[in-house]
């Protein structure tokens, strides 16, 4: 069970975060300054903090991740440059809070409890393998994808997922890492559209001390976090090109360094790549470069939209129907036959996320049969 310790001055928000997480699984404390904290963190094993600011936070060597009441880009930026492994905004969402908590406090599949306590909770990056949901589907297309997964993961080769947002780019990512030789190691992953321009060289390859404003210590970047496992960047093709530079040499030389230092660093990753966007076009338009498409290229696979597969729909709806109720506690709804066929004849310009969404929906909303007037309801 992982600890949370939530730093929250106001006195509601806390309870009504400690009773959520508690709810969820999780053991929390709170505490309404960081002086608190720091006497608390003596005497408890803490994996995660929740705070409201940074300030402080360097005293503790702790992950964190800030709840701020700002929602400006430069508190984000402030955030992920002292150290934050995640910024949200208040009002809390709490559905992305919950799994960015649990990305941060799962320890690795083949580690003992002790050792992973033993570890600092920002080095648990490894995926486990025996969690990830199937790729389902049955259209000749999604088993042409499951067929290249499985040839292409033993190797070494570099590999550049194409598909739209939605389709399961990230979790093609996770089989090719789970079905190799790293399965055992680090499995990192960076949204390179999520992160300012000016922040993405430091996200990736680390900083020293001193290197910026507010570089207040040293820090591992996502390739030496990665080292002997598997990098995955998603949305490669929103990197800026200076980025774009540092990540090309990396490859070919198998080296990075930090922000503000000029010592190599030898790194062993595999790197595999994703991306909505037709790369093909940013080159003719200046926007990516041609030399790391090629390198980052090596083998493609395209994930095709929830419309190219519509015979596949049935049985993501029962595979949707049974995993959110059975997360729900729930008994398994059913749905009615008219209704698959209203779903399986929508556009789904969300593709399986907007698939999965609708489905949620209908559980939380319907009664113990989903029918066509459900969807005509709720799904308009």
């Amino acid at each position: 069970m992982a600890k949370v310790l939530i730093l929250e001055q106001s006195k509601s928000v806390r309870n009504n975060l400690r009773e959520r997480l508690e709810f969820e699984g999780f053991s929390t404390e709170g505490a309404e300054n960081v002086a608190l904290a720091q006497k608390m963190c003596e005497n408890i094993l803490f994996d995660l903090i929740l705070a409201d600011s940074v300030e402080g936070l360097d005293k503790i060597d702790l992950p964190f991740i800030i709840l701020s009441r700002n929602n400006d880009i430069d508190s984000a930026v402030e955030a992920v440059r002292h150290g934050a492994i995640d910024f949200l905004t208040k009002p809390i969402d709490m559905n992305r809070l919950l799994k960015s908590i649990r990305k941060a406090t799962t320890p690795p599949p083949s580690e003992s409890a002790s050792v992973a306590r033993s570890k600092p909770t920002r080095q648990r990056n490894s995926v486990e393998c025996h969690a990830i949901e199937p790729i389902i589907g049955e259209s000749e297309a999604i088993v042409h994808v499951r067929e290249l997964i499985d040839k292409v993961a033993q190797s070494e080769a570099r590999v550049l997922i194409t598909g739209e947002n939605g389709t399961g780019k990230e979790l093609v990512a996770k089989w090719l890492h789970c079905k190799s030789h790293r399965a055992d190691a680090p499995f990192v992953e960076v949204n390179c559209a999520a992160i300012p321009s000016e922040l993405i060289e430091s996200e990736l390859f680390g900083h020293e001390r001193g290197a910026f404003t507010s570089a207040i210590k040293q820090r591992k970047g996502k390739f030496e976090q990665a080292d002997g496992g598997t990098l995955f960047m998603d949305e490669i093709g929103d990197m800026s090109l200076s980025a774009q530079a540092k990540v090309l040499r990396a490859l070919q030389e198998h080296k990075i360094s930090r922000v503000g230092s000029d010592r190599d660093i030898e790194v062993d990753v595999r790197v595999i790549a994703a991306t909505n966007k037709n790369l093909e076009h940013e080159i003719k338009e200046g926007n990516f470069r041609e030399d790391l498409y090629h390198r980052i290229g090596v083998i493609l696979i395209k994930v095709p939209p929830l419309r190219e597969r519509k015979g596949d729909v049935a049985v993501l709806v029962s595979y949707f129907l049974k995993s959110i109720c059975n997360e729900y506690n729930i008994p398994t709804k059913e749905i009615e036959a008219e209704a698959i066929a209203k779903l399986s004849e929508r556009r789904w310009s969300g593709n399986i996320r907007e698939l999965r969404n609708i489905i949620e929906r209908l559980i939380v909303l319907s009664g113990a049969t989903i029918t066509s007037e459900d969807i005509d309801r709720y799904c308009s």
